[in-house]
């Protein structure tokens, strides 16, 4: 028990203590506000470095941050944030953590052992950007099962305020805190209403409740704290996933993340 919750804390101390490193600096900029005991902040993206130093953790605990939904990338005159790609997607608190990759051409079935973000009439995949970041996983073991559990114990309640992490191809640490859990969701168009009417940066994430392509949807809203710095290995992590034991059969020749017949 003690090593499961030491893996769990690890991960979101490290981030604590990132997150606080930055104060500072911060403080010294000008426009610069911050959420601590009632005082405002917004983190700035950070230059990406080689690599990202984690400073110690604090010894207090520390309020929960919180920011309203924003109108633009960042306050005005603010550093510009580029379209980079999420290429992983984190909950600490929960222990998940997954590469994020494009679906394959034709999907037919999600892959295993990744999340996958949606791609309609254009890619929901851009951190930062003033629109939604959408990404979906199975409910299984190893991917977005957790989100599930949690959601079935008041609502999903417990999960309210934890943090959700994207990285980026451009070696940045996309942080984001869930204000929202919606159970129930129809698998139909309408589903994807809200997050594709998003016009400030928002992160959703979807998992099935059922073992059926019909089966109702649990979708999971975050909205953006601030930006830091990652690594090149924490932002690229290697693994493109597999074809799940328990897809279905293709049917169509060409058909992506189906087992062929």
């Amino acid at each position: 028990m003690r090593r499961r919750l030491s893996s769990f804390i690890r991960p979101i101390a490290r981030l604590l203590g990132d997150l606080l490193s930055l104060v500072p600096a911060l403080l010294a900029g000008a426009g610069v506000f911050l959420i601590v005991a009632g005082l405002f902040y917004y983190l700035q993206p950070v230059a990406a470095g080689s690599s990202a130093t984690a400073s110690a953790s604090p010894s207090e605990p520390i309020a929960l941050y919180s920011l309203p939904p924003l109108k633009s990338p960042g306050p005005s005159g603010s550093a510009k944030i580029q379209a980079a790609i999420a290429t992983r997607i984190e909950v600490p608190a929960l222990g998940i953590d997954l590469p994020v990759i494009t679906s394959p051409p034709h999907e037919e079935f999600p892959l295993c052992n990744v999340a996958e973000y949606l791609s309609l009439d254009r890619i929901l995949a851009y951190p930062g950007l003033p629109q939604t970041t959408y990404i979906y996983a199975h409910a299984q073991k190893g991917m977005f099962l957790p989100l599930l559990t949690a959601s079935r114990v008041s609502n999903g309640a417990a999960m309210l305020g934890l943090w959700a992490v994207v990285y980026t191809d451009d070696n940045q640490r996309h942080v984001y805190e869930i204000t929202q859990v919606i159970r129930g969701v129809s698998a139909d168009a309408s589903s994807l209403d809200r997050p594709l009417g998003a016009t400030t940066d928002q992160l959703w994430l979807q998992t099935s409740e059922g073992s059926k392509d019909s089966s109702t949807k649990l979708q999971v809203v975050a909205q953006p704290i601030g930006i830091l710095a990652a690594s090149q290995a924490d932002a690229h992590p290697p693994g493109q996933g597999n074809v799940c034991p328990t897809a279905p059969k293709c049917k169509t020749s060409d058909g992506g993340g189906c087992r062929r017949p």
